[in-house]
């Protein structure tokens, strides 16, 4: 049965198809500007649309009202200003002209996203999905409605700095809900304070989820990036981005809480880094905190603290802060004014220019000596038109690309002629063959000629598509399989023995211990709780291909479900 619509505004009952609301009075018309869904719109027969609250390079967000329950959400809708030709009277979404695939490319990533989120929140410090829906050639992720104070406006209200001790209670849920997406495979790349919520008991969760097109410039969406919190990585799409990514940026946002000002912009810094150490603008600050921003921070991405449990640490304990900084590496130091690689581009497409003007110039002064020689000695007119092809081959150069296929990605990053002669666009791709970081793609291939300046297209390796087994002891037998295919993993079921020592039809344990890493389509074994009054007879076999790579938990003491007691295969 459908559910009823309500009101954005006071979340009471509409009724039918009304255009304003019969008890606070709100007139829904004209709410939202055009080429944005009207508010009172039902997406999935649950949500209702309310105002637009934001806008960027990827989407729309709008509050809203969930049906069901009657409690207020928040709207996300993909929407890609760069990609989107128009919206038709029906709400569906037109990608332009020649961006159809990039258009569905993105929509993907931006779905799997946020699945990938629903599936660890509601967790500790990240603000929670709750929905995924797809619709009107788009898709929508309906999310908590977080509340809370933005942690610019939280920091503007509070003047000053704030002590790391508290700076570190206020943030921990945040660094524990990065933490998470991390594990999962999933990076940020948008923490600041503006993403950032100070609930009421002072502790921040975190929101301003997006693609990595969103916070990568060049990318070919409209991007957004966050000026002293993006990460230097984040301005090209040469560079390759992790983990240490947003370590970055939390490192950037801890620095403006103890410093009350940001750091330097990335962008700046790459030319000449003037970014302050953070003693030297408060000098009350620990010199340990101080040490751990300065490591946090470094540009170079391989040289700085490469997680985010190792800078919450440091940044919690002056003993740990020692013994990482005996681990890591000195920076090296960054060149004044190196041009940026899109800098470097446009460098060397001049440089190219002039050449040419000087080849075609030295030709001509060539043709015009012949000229007035060959009306001297009258030799054949046939010579200078072979002369002409020898001297320009002479003096265009012939850059051969290297075999850049087997060599780790970051020996090709750490090498200047390769970083100088070429720009890199660099993605990644599971394989069980290559370890993770080894590039196993290349376009163009090896051998090819290629200008100076232009681009070489690199695949690397992420190793083995790995997934974090579950905990679904207690689920029912169907939430289990679920669970497990949502993580890629494969369900074989298995009724045990039940005492009446466990609830019939759940799992009392499976073949891999919960938070335990295995590679992506592993055969799971469940092993279900059986009926008491069911008889069973058979007993089931372990696959054989899929035997489990760690130690199988002994069975709970309560009861004895083990294989060796009669049972049958439900699978």
């Amino acid at each position: 049965m459908e559910a009823t619509r309500l009101c954005p505004y006071c979340l009471q009952p509409l009724p039918g198809a009304a255009q304003s609301c019969p008890h606070c009075g709100k007139s829904f018309a004209g709410r939202n500007p055009g080429g944005t869904l009207p508010v009172g719109t039902v997406l999935a027969g649950r949500y209702t649309v309310g105002e637009m609250l934001s806008i960027d390079g990827e989407g729309i967000l709008y509050r809203g009202a969930e049906n069901l329950g009657r409690f207020r959400v928040t709207i996300k809708e993909y929407l890609p200003i760069t990609l989107t030709a128009e919206r038709t009277a029906e709400s569906t979404l037109r990608p332009k002209t020649g961006s159809e695939v990039l258009f569905k490319t993105t929509r993907m990533d931006f779905a799997d996203l946020y699945r990938s989120i629903q599936r660890i929140t509601p967790a500790n410090g990240l603000e929670a999905v709750l929905d995924v829906v797809e619709a009107n050639n788009s898709v929508y992720a309906i999310l908590e409605n977080l509340g809370g104070t933005p942690l610019d406006q939280w920091l503007e209200n509070h003047p000053g700095t704030i002590r790391p001790d508290d700076a570190c209670t206020m943030l921990q849920p945040v660094f524990e809900g990065v933490a998470a997406m991390h594990k999962i495979g999933l990076v940020h790349r948008g923490i600041c304070p503006e993403n950032i919520r100070v609930m009421e008991n002072d502790r921040c969760r975190l929101a301003g989820y997006a693609t990595v097109g969103l916070r990568t410039a060049g990318s070919g969406l409209h991007e957004q990036l966050y000026e002293g919190y993006s990460a230097p990585e984040q301005y090209s799409t040469a560079e390759f981005e992790g983990r240490y990514t947003d370590e970055y940026s939390l490192a950037a946002v801890f620095y403006r809480m103890v410093c009350g000002q940001a750091p330097v912009p990335a962008a700046q810094r790459i030319v000449a880094d003037s970014n302050p150490r953070a003693k030297s603008v408060n000098g009350s600050l620990p010199l340990y905190v101080s040490q751990v921003l300065q490591l946090g921070l470094r540009l170079r991405p391989m040289e700085r603290i490469q997680t985010v449990p190792q800078l919450y640490q440091a940044l919690s304990s002056k003993e740990y802060t020692a013994e990482l900084t005996r681990t890591m590496k000195p920076e090296t130091p960054v060149r004044t004014a190196q041009p940026e690689p899109e800098r470097k581009e446009h460098l060397l497409s001049l440089k190219a220019l002039l050449a040419g003007i000087v080849i075609l110039l030295s030709i001509l002064i060539l043709l015009t000596l012949w000229s007035v020689l060959s009306q001297h000695i009258h030799r054949p007119a046939a010579s200078a038109a072979e002369s002409e092809p020898a001297s320009s081959e002479v003096m265009v150069p012939q850059n051969l690309v290297p075999n850049f296929i087997g060599m780790d990605y970051t020996q090709v990053q750490n090498n200047r002629e390769y970083t100088s002669m070429y720009l890199f666009y660099v993605t990644e791709e599971y394989s069980d063959t290559a370890p993770a970081g080894q590039i196993i793609q290349q376009e163009p291939s090896a051998d090819t000629v290629l200008k100076a300046g232009e681009t070489i297209q690199l695949v690397v390796s992420k190793g083995p598509q790995m997934a974090e087994m579950p905990n679904i002891i207690g689920f029912t037998q169907d939430s289990a399989v679920k669970e497990l295919e949502a993580r890629g993993l494969v369900a074989s079921c298995f009724m045990v023995v039940n005492d009446g020592s466990y609830a019939s039809g759940c799992v009392v344990r499976t073949s891999e211990e919960p938070g335990t890493k295995v590679e992506v389509g592993t055969v799971i074994t469940v092993y279900i709780a059986a009926d008491p009054s069911v008889q069973i007879t058979v007993t089931p076999e372990e696959p054989a291909a899929t035997e489990p790579t760690t130690t199988e938990p002994a069975p709970p003491e309560t009861t004895d479900p083990t294989p060796t007691e009669p049972e049958y295969n439900t699978d």
